[in-house]
């Protein structure tokens, strides 16, 4: 399962799983972007894609959407925390709404969505948790207060989750990608130098690599993809 799969590291993610013959569910907002998404997930050989229009800000939509998710696939084996937004903006001009909008997305909307999942995992006697943080949650620049933040709340809660899950079979990491060639840094950075960047496929087989065994020893751990 995986969230914020139609663009960036989720949809990279979400094919990569794909071609190796996983089911994949994606959720999101837009139905048109889900469905545009499956179609390429799809084409790349995955057993099946499932597209659930869901905002997981809310808890009802939360448990819902995995609820019909488990329905058709029976269990979750890896649940990718991919979704968020990024505003641009000094401290002194973030706005009250900007964010709100960073605490609900890279906040709320993870914890509320993992929360459902959680059960899930629990009662199939196990799962993988990943979620994308970012290098901005140890070194923050300019303008990325609010995000950087939200980041490094990811990768702690990614600690709390290993350690309640430990006895469940739960392992849950997070990953720190530096720049990454996505079509949210062009929109931030347009002239941002691509030898600098790494590309949402590298993420991805790290992202993917954590979900296998020889990884378990390492839960709770945060993961750095970047060429700085």
């Amino acid at each position: 399962m995986v969230t914020g799969g139609t663009s960036g590291i989720g949809l990279a993610t979400a094919l990569r799983q794909g071609a190796l013959g996983h089911q994949v569910v994606i959720f999101g907002r837009s139905n048109e972007r889900l469905e545009q998404a499956a179609a390429e997930i799809r084409a790349a050989g995955a057993a099946g894609c499932q597209t659930v229009v869901a905002d997981f800000r809310y808890p009802q939509q939360a448990v819902q959407a995995v609820r019909s998710a488990v329905q058709a696939q029976g269990r979750c084996d890896l649940l990718v925390n991919a979704a968020a937004v990024a505003p641009l903006a000094a401290f002194e001009q973030t706005t009250a709404e900007a964010f709100d909008e960073v605490v609900n997305v890279n906040i709320r909307s993870i914890y509320l969505g993992t929360q459902a999942v959680w059960p899930v995992m629990r009662a199939s006697g196990g799962g993988v948790i990943v979620s994308v943080s970012s290098l901005a949650a140890v070194s923050p620049f300019t303008g990325f207060s609010a995000y950087g933040a939200s980041k490094a709340w990811l990768d702690i809660v990614t600690k709390a989750w290993a350690d309640e899950g430990r006895a469940h079979g739960i392992r849950a990491y997070s990953v720190r990608p530096g720049a990454v060639a996505t079509p949210m840094l062009a929109g931030l950075f347009p002239d941002f130098p691509a030898e600098q960047t790494v590309s949402a496929d590298e993420v991805a087989d790290v992202i993917c690599q954590l979900a296998l065994p020889p990884w378990r020893f390492s839960s709770g751990e945060a993961f750095t993809v970047s060429r700085q």
